[in-house]
């Protein structure tokens, strides 16, 4: 299929995009943009504003649709969380969104290594807020209370896709354990909004994705947000199909008539694409 126009990204111009990849590249640091080809790259690049992706580049999953390289990673770095904060700092961010591979090598799953990187940013820009994109830890709750207890201003953690999909796109995760880690979440630390996102244009039909909604809506989550499946590389699974723009704002008000007080919902959006906005709301 070839891509619509609703997809085409003009490239912005301008001296900031190079800056901002310098900074990440000066104090080694991983960020989503680049390692999961996000297309928001460049806008976000150019606008000083980076996901941060700790833990290394090496996931110990292999999802279908994601463009992180899977194997065995490397060792935590103990002054990660300070490289974050101080790239933070130097990007002037008031909102700072910090993700990870998935590392069920790890005990704990990383939660006190992104404890320890929520704290750092704290420490140098108190002002900040700082939003987290989660793994599932394997359903470890002592895992998720770790992080929690670092007082994330938003905690963060994607369904991807539809139940049905899971085998085929996400085989080693699992929907309900998933949507159980959010309603944990909200029942050990109720005053943190709660989001999660998904991708359309896996193989999924317009009643899974409202079924979804209607999970997440029953589990109190705060933020969902939806956006149109991109194929990385040939080695990916192929697009099934382009969602309309008019069918994204259909899924933004089936959300909101279910009491998801915010559902970002575009062919570009991702999950911490301006995720700005939404905090304190």
């Amino acid at each position: 299929m070839r891509i619509p126009p609703w997809l085409r990204i003009k490239l912005p111009q301008g001296e900031n995009f190079s800056s901002t990849a310098g900074l990440v590249a000066d104090l080694n640091l991983n960020t989503v943009c680049q390692s999961a080809k996000c297309p928001n790259k460049w806008e976000c690049f150019s606008r000083n504003v980076a996901t941060f992706l700790i833990m290394g580049a090496v996931c110990t999953r292999n999802c279908a649709y994601c463009n992180i390289t899977p194997g065995r990673p490397a060792p935590l770095e103990p002054d990660e969380p300070d490289r974050v904060a101080e790239a933070a700092a130097r990007l002037e961010l008031r909102h700072v969104v910090v993700t990870s591979v998935t590392r069920d090598d790890l005990p704990d799953g990383g939660a006190a290594h992104f404890a320890a990187t929520i704290r750092a940013v704290r420490a140098r820009m108190p002002r900040c807020t700082v939003e987290v994109l989660i793994p599932d830890f394997q359903g470890d709750e002592a895992a998720l209370a770790t992080v929690l207890a670092a007082g994330p201003d938003v905690l963060n953690h994607n369904l991807e896709t539809v139940p049905d999909l899971y085998p085929a796109i996400r085989p080693k995760a699992n929907y309900r354990q998933s949507l159980e880690l959010l309603e944990r979440s909200k029942r050990l630390r109720p005053e943190t909004p709660v989001k999660s996102g998904i991708m359309v244009g896996l193989g999924e039909h317009d009643e899974q994705v409202l079924a979804v909604l209607d999970d997440l809506a029953a589990m109190g989550c705060d933020i969902v947000t939806i956006g149109q499946y991109m194929r990385p590389s040939r080695e990916h699974p192929p697009v099934r199909r382009y969602v309309e723009p008019e069918l994204f704002d259909r899924y933004a008000e089936e959300g909101r008539g279910r009491g998801i007080r915010h559902v970002f919902s575009a062919p570009l959006v991702r999950s911490s694409y301006n995720a700005a906005q939404f905090v304190g709301k």
